[in-house]
């Protein structure tokens, strides 16, 4: 019977799930608990027998775990004839304390609890989400993945802003990064693909998806990155703005009379695509784009703009580069995205081949003669997590 981890990701008002095995790095199940605390909750589990839904109100995150257990026992896998070894946990952020994975004891929660104020919007339901698996599964192991631990190995002069040093020292202010897991995945992914050892690669990595970065690493580690303190800096997102002059804020401050509190919300979530063009689903606006929408077509020029401007800088970090790697929902799906936002740069190797590229399939999508190879790597959290808390436990 192979080891199985029960891998959480709590947000909010949400709970996924998924039961990897621990052998092949499949998902026998996985699901989603949407709405927690509101009238109409929704349940989706993916099991052996197909997906079933329910519609239903669930009060709290207990709520939501135990109706987790009740889909596992209904439509499978039972966990009677699984053996789960561990529970791992996606946390946010770890600050710089945290440069791998740790299992969760009652110190833990406290310094996760103590780095709330650096990601008050995901933490907090992390931490949620850990202490009530630690009541529901007392005798199970239960291990923390942070998405910050992977840019751990940033040099000083990638992590650290030009701010007054108690800024700095006293309040932890500097870049940490984020989507750790899904860069350690893609990138031993791209490796096997182009049959190379990772600590021979150069690679710039974009993470494209509702929440969007890119990192730089060099030999398999993180040397430089675009999100920052938080979530929020870097790429056009989804709702999030990315890169904007910080003095807007204090414009917002004094000439409108805006709170922190109504910017932050801004940035977060009316910001990005949905700023620019009223929505935040991509295939929507490659919809309204196709039908010459002008402001779809503003916000694919934005979006595409920024990531060429980080592929430009992020090579001149790097110096050489074997290859750039496009994952998550947008980067692997969007064929438009790649194509646009490498356009022009054939003179730094880089060259698309159109057919490979326009395939559903994943994998290279450069031409046989490009000098930078460009891959297109579906990324797998879940797996990741699952791996490095099996890894720990071992």
């Amino acid at each position: 019977m192979s080891d199985h981890v029960l891998v959480i990701n709590a947000g909010s008002s949400s709970l996924k799930y998924s039961l990897i095995d621990g052998a092949s790095g499949a998902a026998v199940a996985s699901g989603l608990v949407e709405r927690i605390g509101e009238p109409e909750g929704r349940h989706v589990h993916r099991g052996p027998s197909g997906e079933t839904s329910a519609t239903l109100e669930i009060a709290s995150h207990e709520e939501a775990m135990r109706a987790v257990i009740d889909a596992f026992a209904e439509y499978g896998p039972s966990f009677d004839d699984v053996e789960i070894v561990a529970i791992g946990h996606r946390v946010v952020h770890g600050g710089s304390r945290f440069a791998d994975p740790v299992l969760i004891d009652d110190e833990l929660v406290a310094a996760v609890t103590e780095l709330v104020p650096l990601a008050p919007l995901h933490n907090p339901a992390n931490l949620e989400g850990i202490r009530v698996a630690r009541r529901l599964f007392p005798d199970h192991p239960q291990v923390a993945v942070f998405d910050t631990a992977f840019h751990q190995t940033l040099p000083p002069e990638a992590y650290t802003y030009a701010v007054p040093l108690e800024w700095r020292d006293d309040h932890g202010i500097r870049r940490y990064g984020f989507h750790g897991t899904s860069y350690a995945f893609v990138s031993g992914e791209a490796a096997r693909l182009l049959g190379r050892d990772l600590t021979d690669l150069n690679l710039i990595v974009l993470h494209l998806g509702n929440g969007c970065s890119a990192a730089a690493l060099r030999g398999g580690v993180s040397v430089d990155t675009s999100m920052g303190m938080t979530p929020l800096e870097g790429l056009v997102m989804g709702t999030r703005s990315g890169d904007v002059d910080p003095a807007i804020l204090a414009y917002l401050t004094h000439e409108l009379g805006w709170t922190p509190d109504k910017i932050d919300h801004a940035l977060n979530h009316e910001s990005g695509l949905k700023g620019i063009a009223g929505d935040n689903d991509f295939r929507e606006l490659t919809e309204r784009r196709s039908t010459g929408d002008p402001h779809a077509q503003l916000a694919f020029d934005i979006y595409c703009r920024r990531i060429r401007k980080y592929i430009g800088a992020y090579y001149a970090v790097l110096g050489t580069v074997d290859a750039i790697v496009f994952t998550a929902g947008v980067g692997q799906h969007s064929a438009e995205v790649r194509a646009a936002s490498l356009a022009g740069l054939d003179r730094l190797g880089i060259q698309l081949d159109p057919e490979r590229n326009n395939s559903a399939t994943p994998g290279l999508v450069s031409t046989d003669g490009s000098a930078v190879a460009v891959l297109v790597v579906p990324t797998n959290e879940e797996w990741q997590i699952a791996r490095e808390a099996l890894t720990l436990l071992r």
